[in-house]
């Protein structure tokens, strides 16, 4: 057994130098929840593609977040599903938008989570680009604008 390296252990001597050098930390303030919002009423229906997750209307909205917040949850992501789509993707910063909605509605609840919206315009154009598209390039300027 003297052919065995000495090993100190001199990073795990207590709980102060444990925190300092550990190299991850991944807990619930680390997780954000995405949530896909659909214009609609009495909408919660399963997204195969994702188990576990749903496509949620405004007035099932509110009951699942403080579900999540019961949970610990802190943080969600809010990705807007629109009813409908164009070139411009109107339904991005329209003041009657999805996400805009859905944000108002947590707001209004009193929900205390921290609230991000998705800024992509992918979900609300119907040629499915991130942003305006002119003739065949992508207008970055023009998005950044409406963005």
């Amino acid at each position: 057994m003297t052919d065995l390296p000495r090993r100190t252990r001199r990073l795990r001597g207590n709980r102060a130098i444990r925190d300092m050098v550990h190299e991850t930390s991944l807990g619930l303030d680390h997780l954000v929840q995405g949530l896909f919002v659909v214009d609609g009423t009495g909408i919660d229906q399963d997204i195969a593609s994702m188990p576990g997750i749903r496509r949620r209307s405004l007035d099932n909205l509110v009951d699942h977040v403080r579900e999540l917040e019961d949970l610990g949850v802190r943080h969600v992501i809010l990705f807007g599903i629109p009813a409908s789509k164009d070139a411009r993707g109107s339904g991005a910063d329209a003041p009657d938008g999805i996400i805009q909605r859905a944000l108002k509605t947590l707001k209004d609840a009193g929900c205390g989570l921290t609230l991000v919206a998705d800024a992509c315009f992918c979900e609300y154009t119907d040629h499915g680009h991130c942003g305006i598209v002119d003739g065949e390039r992508l207008d970055n300027d023009a998005t950044l604008e409406r963005l």
